[in-house]
């Protein structure tokens, strides 16, 4: 089940909750009863370096120019 990151308008207190993807979104704070939104982080996984393109694995030839 994924994790959630939430926070308080209120008071600022942070939290992480750990709900099925069906359930509905927090709404109350569990330390004063304020709102709470959630919170987006970054994504799990980033991409760098080569190896992401078509032309990045071909041997021999051009990789700047296509003939697609």
């Amino acid at each position: 089940m994924p994790t959630y990151d939430y926070l308080c308008t209120a008071c600022s207190h942070r939290f992480e909750a750990v709900q099925s993807i069906k359930d509905d979104a927090l709404t109350t704070c569990p330390q004063c009863g304020g709102t709470l939104r959630k919170v987006f982080g970054l994504p799990g996984i980033v991409l760098k370096g080569g190896g992401f393109y078509k032309t990045d694995n071909r041997s021999g030839g051009d990789s700047s120019s296509s003939s697609d």
